[in-house]
């Protein structure tokens, strides 16, 4: 019977320094842990480089694991080590960097883009990425000083869906604005002080359109949003101040996912 390495074994070592996001960027991986992801992962042709897994674990996805390029049994101790979760899951995967080019997401003609610019939250920027999957859009692009795709805790945000709906890193928010308006989507900027109302939105929503969002504590610099073509408010009928940004983001994109899906839209 193979032994499970344990937790001071070099290969787990080399896995564990991927919780850097310095070493992740470096050698362009990064750690997926969970069955969820995996099974979104092995989806992904070439994104899973091998699985380190408990015996237990082993045994009880053999069936998912029997598509995995190689898989490690490690101990309980070495799993701990190497995940994130207050429970580990049994399952972790090194897999290769999500992010594509904006190139590429532009060349594929999206009509529906969100844009999260100076986002640092890993939870509510994966939160995007699942909702944005969830309502039709063609990508999401992770904008200026914003959180790492490949933060754990942004993969398991996204659950799963940032191995399946496209996603560009970029440096500068106001480029990735004009290159979007210039493929012909209008960018609709979140701000609670709007020109154009969410509920009166329809004709613009009806075409290509970028929804631009802001940092949590901050929301959108005021250059951003000059930049935009429409400042739209989400109305508030109660007495609550204001939406997060992960709800805001949902709003806006089921409104322009029920107009696309109207006939004639």
């Amino acid at each position: 019977m193979i032994q499970p390495l344990t937790a001071g074994n070099a290969r787990v070592k080399d896995a564990r320094r991927l919780s850097r996001r310095s070493e992740r960027s470096e050698r362009r991986l990064f750690l997926a842990e969970g069955p969820n992801a995996l099974t979104s992962a092995l989806a992904r042709p070439g994104c899973v480089v091998e699985v380190f897994a408990t015996p237990a674990a082993a045994d009880r996805y053999a069936d998912l694991l029997v598509d995995a390029p190689a898989v490690v049994l490690v101990d309980d101790r070495a799993m701990a080590a190497l995940s994130d979760a207050v429970t580990p899951p049994g399952l972790v995967a090194v897999c290769r960097f999500l992010d594509v080019a904006l190139d590429d997401v532009l060349a594929a003609s999206p009509r529906l883009v969100a844009v999260c610019a100076d986002v640092r939250d890993p939870g509510n920027a994966g939160t995007v990425v699942r909702t944005a999957d969830a309502a039709g859009a063609d990508a999401v692009v992770l904008a200026g000083e914003a959180v790492d795709l490949h933060n754990p805790k942004t993969v398991r945000a996204s659950a799963g869906s940032a191995f399946t709906l496209p996603v560009a890193v970029e440096r500068d928010p106001a480029a990735v604005v004009r290159r979007l308006q210039d493929a012909g989507l209008a960018v609709l900027a979140t701000t609670g002080g709007g020109d154009l109302d969410l509920f009166e939105a329809d004709d613009v929503l009806a075409g290509p359109v970028a929804w631009l969002l802001g940092n949590e504590a901050a929301g959108l610099p005021a250059d951003l949003l000059a930049l935009a073509d429409h400042r739209v408010s989400i109305p508030i009928r109660g007495r609550a101040e204001s939406l997060n940004l992960a709800t805001a983001a949902a709003v806006c994109l089921y409104a322009s996912a029920r107009v696309a899906g109207r006939p004639g839209a």
